[in-house]
């Protein structure tokens, strides 16, 4: 309790300059008027959970049906802008899931994602407008070149671990980025690459927004659906093991090289196909889409959802994405809310949003 207090203190004080005093005081009641409720909703929610309602079951399966019939319905009820966010938001999903089997499952901290994201958005954009293949062509060979990008950063990573491994993971992003930016006679440096063509199913061209979303749903539930039988394999129990102690699980048995490079390598796949999906989306690619602060925004999401937490991810890959437009309106307070919001988490909920799993199942609960 003293600990909030505290923080909405701090939070009123640093929005004196933006507010006022009159401001920062509207605040200051506002949000110790809201966390109050929140105090008296947990309670009654605990007071309720142990009050069992006779005759009454709840099935997870109808859920997923519901949002699964709502999301088929999304475009039809959304303007333009929205929906391109909403698109933005299930190509970052495919983008966090990928640095969550490497930071979450395995525990390798990344901070140079961004770089196979780069590489799979180039790779894709070189191959449609100089090879003049088509989307669905340049797509696995996209992922491949990822892929394999992700095996040679494995190789000096095998034997660092913390800030070490953060580091070379940085330099690497960096690499990628001063490359991109100026090998001229293949990447056309700062200026990037335009002229990328839209998706084609049976000579139909996929160029509208409602196409696009629905191509990018398909990958989100694929990429949700197959990082969660990895989790729940016995690759992804050797990656947990990996994360919470990797002289125990050698003891045990596990090739952990073997382990690390199948990481490495899984994480960039997923990298790779959100960078062909955004090339694709966006018909054009340039090195300042790719930067430092792009592989810090992607590690946000993943942090803040929680670490090895797959419905997290996904939470904190929409929060990111979605909260920012929304607060668009408020172009001076949505940053210092943004801010505020992830000192929050920290604060008072350090295992993310959503807490994962510690324990598994034969049959994976």
């Amino acid at each position: 309790m003293i600990k909030a207090l505290l923080f909405i203190l701090w939070i009123s004080f640093l929005s004196l300059p933006f507010m006022g005093i009159k401001g920062a005081l509207f605040l200051l009641f506002g949000i110790s008027f809201a966390y109050g409720i929140f105090l008296a909703v947990k309670k009654s929610s605990i007071i309720f959970k142990e009050v069992k309602m006779p005759g009454i079951s709840y099935e997870p399966r109808i859920l997923y049906i519901v949002i699964f019939i709502i999301l088929l319905a999304l475009p039809f009820g959304l303007k333009d802008y929205y929906l391109d966010v909403v698109i933005l938001a299930g190509i970052y999903i495919i983008l966090a899931l990928g640095l969550s089997v490497v930071i979450g499952f395995c525990g390798l901290l990344n901070l140079g994602f961004a770089a196979f994201y780069a590489i799979g958005a180039y790779a894709c954009a070189l191959f449609m407008t100089k090879a003049g293949l088509g989307f669905w062509g340049a797509l696995p060979l996209s992922i491949l070149i990822t892929m394999i990008s992700g095996f040679i950063l494995a190789f000096p990573a095998l034997r660092l671990h913390g800030d070490y491994l953060a580091i070379v993971t940085l330099g690497f992003g960096e690499i990628v980025h001063l490359t991109l930016n100026n090998w001229d006679s293949l990447t056309h440096g700062p200026n990037g690459i335009s002229g990328i063509t839209v998706p084609f199913i049976f000579g139909f061209a996929l160029g509208s927004l409602s196409h696009y979303y629905y191509i990018v749903l398909i990958f989100v539930l694929a990429a949700i659906f197959i990082v969660r039988r990895i989790y729940y394999s016995r690759t992804g129990r050797a990656w947990l093991a990996i994360r919470e102690d990797e002289t125990a699980a050698e003891a045990m048995g596990i090739n952990t090289t073997k382990y690390k490079f199948l990481a490495f390598a899984f994480g960039a796949f997923w990298a790779g196909l959100a960078g062909a999906l955004f090339a694709s989306k966006m018909r054009f690619v340039s090195p300042e889409s790719f930067t430092f602060m792009e592989s810090v925004f992607v590690a946000c999401m993943v942090i803040l959802g929680g670490l090895g937490s797959i419905p997290g991810v996904i939470f904190g890959s929409l929060l990111l994405v979605v909260l920012p437009e929304a607060l668009r309106e408020f172009q001076l307070y949505r940053m210092l809310a943004l801010g505020t919001g992830l000192v929050l988490m920290m604060v008072f909920r350090p295992q993310g949003l959503i807490k994962p799993k510690t324990t598994i199942n034969h049959r994976g609960h």
